[in-house]
């Protein structure tokens, strides 16, 4: 009986595994790549400059001039949201300094519109994620602690890439972090070397129950 002659040499089984895994590798290797981009600072878009439609420098109005985060964020201590100001909150101080600054000419023709300065958002939590700014700033946590040193920055820019595992490490460790209520807007405040010893003391006087904070629900509802 004759046999049929082969169609593949007797090295193609060998060459189709080869093909197979080296293809295997590549899909890992770009899903890899895939997950370490979406995960970098560049996509969280940490550490960099959020051009706005006003200049305004945080380093000037924080830093030099000293003002408090609640005379433009007037919500933070009472709402889920730090409130952005109004352009009559801004007019306020601008009638009388720097008022015919070219700098300061959009405040002026959106008081002439009625049209509000458009604000670009510079922390954009997902939908699925709750996130109260006055139970945080109630109960002893600093603006620092998230937004970084925001008196230093001449263009605000984001300061953490605010992943879920950073949030519970502060959810889990809270006494690493927290401070007296009175110095909470406080941008100059250091933890002092007994910060432990101070944040168990504080977590009892605010009534912090630690065991419920890294409960799903906090976050997610």
């Amino acid at each position: 009986m004759a046999t049929r002659p082969q169609i593949f040499r007797p090295g193609t089984n060998t060459l189709a595994r080869v093909s197979i895994f080296v293809g295997a590798l590549i899909v890992v290797e770009i899903l890899l790549i895939l997950i370490v981009f979406f995960r970098s600072n560049y996509w969280r878009q940490v550490h960099i400059a959020i051009d706005q439609p006003v200049n305004f420098s945080h380093q000037i109005h924080a830093g030099v001039v000293g003002m408090d985060c609640r005379y433009c964020h007037t919500s933070v201590a009472q709402s889920s949201f730090a409130s952005i100001p109004p352009t009559e909150t801004c007019v306020t101080c601008h009638t009388q300094v720097k008022q015919n600054s070219p700098l300061v000419q959009p405040i002026w023709k959106s008081l002439e519109t009625g049209k509000p300065i458009e604000w670009v958002k510079v922390h954009d939590l997902p939908a699925f994620v709750y996130f109260n700014h006055s139970i945080h700033v109630n109960k002893g946590f600093g603006c620092t602690e998230c937004h970084g040193r925001v008196n230093e920055m001449p263009v605000v820019w984001q300061e953490q890439a605010l992943f879920m595992g950073w949030c519970l490490n502060c959810h889990r460790n809270p006494e690493k972090y927290i401070r007296p209520v009175e110095e909470v807007y406080n941008m100059e405040w250091v933890r002092p070397p007994n910060q432990i010893a101070l944040g168990q003391k504080l977590l009892q006087e605010y009534n912090i129950d630690v065991n419920r904070l890294s409960n799903c629900y906090i976050c997610h509802r």
